[in-house]
């Protein structure tokens, strides 16, 4: 039968077909996003279980046997402890500086980021690059942890899911979400758990239109994990239980112990990345450095290489002395720091959890040496300290609390430990703002406490929508002159400017109303500079548009000046809330179309060109020769032809059917032979932007 669907005429027929179902599954939304996110998260579930294979592999490579332990890895030679993480090192820096950057670090800001930037569009090469990076950077002695990776592989897959389906912006948002509720499920037999990092920390946003896919996608992961590798906690966990009422107040001097080791974990982390950018040396050889100063540490504390869960087991089971955990704790701290701020890859949810049972571990040895009638063992203080520090680095008591209890699945130790998250996470939301996640894009400019409008008008320009026509006013205009201009114009709001065109004060037409209604027959002693309103807000043609929105919000005005950036105070047009409005309205109509449009430009096929509803085409069209070499900035397409670039498809290669990269577009990116461009613009823009050629 299979020679039958090589003839053209039924291809076709078996397309349309195939076409049909789809859009007939897409008639039930709810049906159709519950089918899909089974699928991812069984493919979630199969990359969590490849991805812990990887690193066992890598392990193997690195330190000779498949059987990891610390004592093995004890009784190794100090060179091979001192060259394994560097040799990874060497692997990592390139797969990551020239396949993919996004796989630098620990990935879920990353994650993050598309979802607020890029409507949740991830490129589907993160996949293969996260899983080699991470894998080679643990597997050969990296101290981070498998989640974070997870997470990002996850997300990849439900985006290039999402892509290939054409789905809408919200949509490919939930199905990213559900590929990273799949990958915590899946790596820590932790269903609940992975539907709420996805809902608390991903989309910081429980409506209850996303719950179902997500849940369902990170039940579909838990399967699939467990039919493989077993049905079991990630950590097995000695009989605990609260001793004595007393004893909630050492679990809450721990809560606030671990909010500071939180603080000091994410405070050293973002200062030892930016000592490692200062080095001038290749990006790609500083993973190699920082392995070199890992493998030097491993040498006599080889507990610091890796995902560390055996080092958490002997806390856990109290094996180890008060001295030595506090030791661990500046060990690990100083070791993951070093690995993500070099530039390896690899989760910090792990060390977290690392840290915390570290210091649990030693504040419950001194407290039970002090108290041992009223106080459980060191390992109960170590499972409470597990939960705190990741809820006060990850600033997520929820995910934080429901994790470790799925992690033990011993609902005994629920009060202590909720106690002590939530502590934590008060003491560091406040004398911190940003989680260990949200510092890094933070840092990157891009404010994710913000609502989604801000974040979006953030990227819009006064530029993009200043009106250039206003009318003005001296400020010795009599009052019958500005009655007659008002009485004339179409405008509201007039502006008062002294001879150099220097604005001086706004005249609202409504107020000259007033006055004329209010007095029988107006002198025309009162000038246009008695009755204006001084100047409060005025903006450049650089701002950005939150904070004009902020401006319109904090005034009783409808509209704002525009000055030269050049000369002070210089009018050159009007910002109206109108047009605010509608630029953040055409925004969200650009960002979700990003998200709907990435699965065509993303194939080879040629992108055909779509009539909007609002008498705008979307169209794919190769650069002009004119264009090359030249960055948007320079080339002002917006107010130079009328049309707008909203992704650009990075040297396509016609002859090979090859692509490179997807991108959206920066002010900054210069424009090579073979790229191509998604724009958006009125029929008559597009035939001007052709004829550039």
């Amino acid at each position: 039968m299979s020679f039958l669907f090589r003839r053209p005429a039924l291809q076709r027929i078996y397309r349309k077909f195939i076409v049909y179902e789809l859009r007939q599954l897409r008639s039930s939304e709810h049906t159709f996003m519950v089918l899909i996110a089974i699928g991812i998260g069984v493919l979630g579930g199969f990359g969590a279980i490849f991805f812990r294979f990887a690193i066992r592999f890598f392990q193997a490579l690195a330190f000779g046997s498949w059987h990891y332990t610390l004592d093995y890895v004890m009784a190794l030679p100090w060179y091979v402890k001192l060259l394994a993480p560097a040799a990874g090192g060497l692997i990592v820096g390139p797969i990551v500086y020239f396949f993919a950057r996004e796989a630098k670090g620990h990935g879920v800001p990353e994650v993050m980021e598309s979802i607020i930037l890029h409507g949740g569009a991830i490129r589907p090469r993160v996949v293969l690059a996260k899983i080699a990076a991470s894998a080679v950077c643990i597997g050969s002695g990296g101290s981070a942890g498998r989640e974070g990776p997870i997470v990002q592989i996850g997300s990849a897959i439900g985006s290039a899911f999402g892509q290939f389906l054409r789905v809408s912006g919200s949509q490919l948002r939930t199905l990213v979400a559900c590929g990273t509720a799949a990958g915590i499920a899946a790596t820590f037999n932790a269903p609940i758990a992975g539907a709420l990092f996805a809902m608390e920390i991903i989309l910081s946003d429980f409506a209850i239109s996303q719950f179902s896919p997500i849940v369902i996608s990170s039940v579909s992961a838990t399967v699939i994990s467990r039919h493989f590798l077993g049905d079991f906690p990630a950590f097995v966990i000695p009989h605990y239980e609260l001793v004595s009422v007393w004893e909630m107040i050492p679990y809450a001097i721990l809560g606030v112990l671990a909010a500071f080791v939180a603080l000091a974990f994410i405070n050293i982390l973002y200062k030892t990345e930016d000592l490692f950018d200062a080095l001038v040396i290749p990006e790609w050889v500083k993973p190699v450095f920082g392995g070199l100063l890992i493998g030097a540490m491993g040498i006599i504390y080889p507990h610091i290489f890796g995902v560390g869960y055996e080092t958490i087991d002997l806390a856990l089971e109290g094996k180890l002395v008060w001295y030595f955990m506090l030791l661990l704790i500046v060990l690990k701290l100083l070791a993951t720091s070093i690995t993500i701020g070099s530039g390896g890859s690899g989760g910090i949810f792990a060390p977290s959890l690392f840290l915390g049972a570290s210091l649990g571990g030693f504040v419950g040895a001194v407290v039970h040496l002090l108290f041992p009638a009223y106080t459980a063992s060191a390992g109960a203080y170590a499972l409470v300290g597990m939960g705190a520090v990741a809820a006060g680095a990850m600033h997520a008591p929820i995910t934080s609390i429901i994790i470790i209890f799925e992690l033990t699945n011993d609902y005994r130790i629920i009060l202590p430990l909720m106690v002590a998250c939530i502590i934590s996470v008060l003491i560091t939301t406040r004398l911190k703002k940003d989680s260990i996640y949200t510092l890094k894009l933070t840092r990157r400019g891009l404010d994710v406490f913000k609502a989604q409008e801000a974040n979006i008008l953030k990227a819009v320009t006064v530029g993009k929508i200043v009106n250039k026509k206003f009318e003005t006013l001296k400020r010795e205009a009599p009052f019958s002159q500005i009655n007659e201009r008002v009485s004339k114009s179409s405008f509201t709001h007039l502006y008062v400017v002294d001879e150099h065109d220097h604005v001086q004060g706004i005249i609202l037409a409504r107020e000259v109303e007033k006055i004329r209604n209010g007095i029988e027959k107006p002198d025309d002693s009162l000038q246009a500079k008695d009755i204006c309103i001084p100047v409060t807000y005025y903006f450049n043609v650089d701002d950005t548009l939150d904070t004009v929105i902020k401006a319109f919000g904090a005034s009783q005005l409808d509209e704002f000046p525009a000055v030269d950036e050049h000369v002070p105070m210089k009018l050159i047009g009007t910002i109206s809330k109108d047009d605010v409005i509608k630029a953040y309205n055409n925004e969200m109509v650009k960002r979700d179309m990003v998200s709907t449009v990435s699965g065509y430009i993303g194939s080879a096929d040629k992108f055909k060109q779509i009539k909007m509803s609002n008498g705008q085409v979307l169209s794919e069209i190769e650069i002009p020769g004119i264009m090359v070499n030249k960055t948007l900035s320079e080339l002002d397409l917006r107010n130079q032809i009328g049309i707008e670039v909203i992704l650009i498809k990075q040297n396509f290669d016609s002859d090979k059917k090859e692509m490179q990269n997807v991108m959206t577009p920066r002010p900054n990116y210069r424009f090579q032979y073979n790229d191509i461009v998604l724009v958006i613009g009125t029929e008559e823009s597009l035939k001007k932007f052709k004829k550039l050629a």
